[in-house]
């Protein structure tokens, strides 16, 4: 072999080997061009075609492309919401994991159509009573028979005494100890005055009566309050305390705060100022109430409106409906059985568990709000929300605010701070309350059988069964039936008695 055709052997192999070498050079700047280029598109699209067909671009987002590729290779994408739609099972799934309704987990509250459904049978078994009512007895209500239950003779009418005992409180200036003995005097006289007017004058009906005392209660515990917290701004004013509570340490009797007028101590003894707490829907005394910026004139006639209505329909309902059932259960329970008691009871609870509440809600809504907004009385807070009640206590500290806050201030406190212990003070005070029970109940019936008294007092054993093994809804529930047979019971063992004293000897 000459020189030349070694030349020409090492050309070929020389062409061979770069033409080997190109492809793999290609193939290194491809990748490097494809690494540049997709490091930019993290951060904006490559065209605005691209980036209007596919706006998913970025490198933590899905491309579409894939995801069909796998959905035709059977790939499931890493969404959770992806369902294949040619699984058979995920289409025809009507069913996943839940609880029922009526189950405590499900957490589901909205009941309003089954309490619709309490309301709507509750007045269709109360109209089959009425009918059924009105079949027997007839149209019984007579308004002219309401007002003789108040009074007989109106020389007699014992409610004339009132405004002695208010203005009495208020005359001449004493020391410390004949001020006290003169309350004290003025408060025993109001307690037992009425009672004596009421149990000696035969004119007094039972319905006058207990209108009468009521109205002197209200003003003894009134008077109470005055007298107590006269007493505190007293003692504090010669201590020469500097924080005192609403308003009282101020330089001058009388003062404007913040455009306010306010009253001090000792400016606030004026007529003009304890009758206005007279006539107050409270029985707590403050010297500067909280009022209102003005009345409110269509505020005033709903209340006034609502307040002639339910007397009506109160009245109407005790004629035409209580009235005959206690006519019908004045008999000696001892001729009676077990079963016939409680069919009376039962008979009896309907009605005057109804008459109640709408007692509740004339009195505490309709006419204390009436009162406050012509006073311009800014506390509203007569009654808080007692139907939730699971608890005996908590019904009692709420469904009549006005006497729980009195109790509170002027006996329950004042009995801790001497030394006496929680359950004793709480015993007091029911004892209290059960004594003006019995007082406003047997004194215009002119009889003593302690059956107000002794149910109240009953309460505490009460109170302390459903707070002890009794909570939430049957807490609830012992505590409403508590008010509607409680009640009703009591009624029908005064009518029994009243019946035994009056009657039993006429029917002999």
């Amino acid at each position: 072999m000459d020189g030349q055709s070694v030349q020409e052997s090492l050309a070929e192999l020389l062409t061979w080997r770069q033409a080997l070498e190109k492809p793999a050079e290609t193939i290194t700047r491809k990748r490097r061009s494809t690494l540049s280029s997709a490091k930019g598109s993290s951060f904006q699209p490559l065209s605005d075609s691209h980036a209007a067909a596919s706006p998913r671009t970025s490198l933590g987002d899905p491309n579409p492309e894939d995801e069909s590729r796998d959905r035709r290779e059977g790939n499931k994408p890493k969404g959770d919401k992806w369902r294949p739609k040619n699984d058979i099972s995920a289409r025809l799934s009507c069913h996943k994991t839940q609880q029922s309704l009526l189950s405590s987990s499900s957490g589901y509250s909205n009941y309003r159509g089954v309490l619709n459904w309490c309301v709507v049978m509750l007045v269709l078994s109360n109209a089959r009573l009425f009918l059924e009512n009105l079949l027997k007895y007839g149209v019984l209500v007579d308004p002219v028979q309401v007002v003789s239950l108040f009074l007989k003779d109106p020389y007699s009418w014992p409610a004339a005494c009132l405004f002695f005992f208010v203005s009495f409180s208020m005359q001449g200036s004493f020391s410390e100890r004949v001020g006290f003995l003169v309350h004290f005097v003025n408060l025993a006289v109001m307690l037992t005055f009425p009672p004596a007017v009421v149990l000696v004058l035969p004119s007094v009906t039972p319905v006058g009566g207990a209108f009468a005392l009521g109205i002197y209660t209200i003003l003894f515990l009134k008077l109470y309050s005055y007298k107590d917290v006269n007493l505190w701004c007293r003692e504090l004013s010669t201590v020469k305390a500097r924080k005192l509570v609403r308003s009282v340490s101020c330089p001058t009797p009388h003062h404007f705060h913040r455009g306010e007028h306010k009253v001090c101590y000792p400016g606030n003894l004026t007529i003009r100022d304890m009758y206005y707490f007279v006539f107050a829907p409270t029985l707590c005394y403050e010297l500067n109430f909280p009022r209102s910026p003005e009345i409110r004139m269509s505020f005033l006639l709903r209340r006034l409106f609502e307040m002639f209505f339910f007397i009506q329909v109160l009245v109407g309902l005790t004629q035409q409906w209580m009235i005959p059932i206690i006519q019908s259960s004045m008999k000696p329970l001892e001729d009676m059985d077990l079963s016939r008691m409680t069919e009376r009871l039962l008979r009896l609870a309907v009605p005057n568990h109804l008459l109640w509440l709408m007692f509740f809600y004339w009195f505490f809504h309709s006419s204390m709000n009436f009162t406050a907004e012509l006073l311009r009385f800014g506390d509203r807070q007569f009654y808080k929300d007692w139907w939730n009640s699971e608890s005996v206590t908590y019904f009692w500290q709420n469904w009549n605010i006005p006497v729980h806050k009195w109790c509170l201030r002027h006996f329950y406190k004042p009995l801790l701070r001497k030394g006496f212990s929680k359950i004793a003070s709480q015993s007091a005070v029911f004892f209290l309350s059960a004594f003006f029970h019995e007082y406003l109940v047997s004194v215009p019936l002119r009889m003593f059988r302690l059956w107000a008294f002794t149910g109240m007092m009953a309460q505490l054993p009460l109170a302390w069964f459903v707070g002890r093994f009794l909570r939430g809804n049957y807490g609830n529930a012992a505590v409403w039936i508590s008010i509607i047979i409680g009640q009703p019971f009591a009624v029908l063992m005064y009518v029994h008695d009243y019946y035994v004293m009056h009657h039993k000897q006429e029917d002999v």
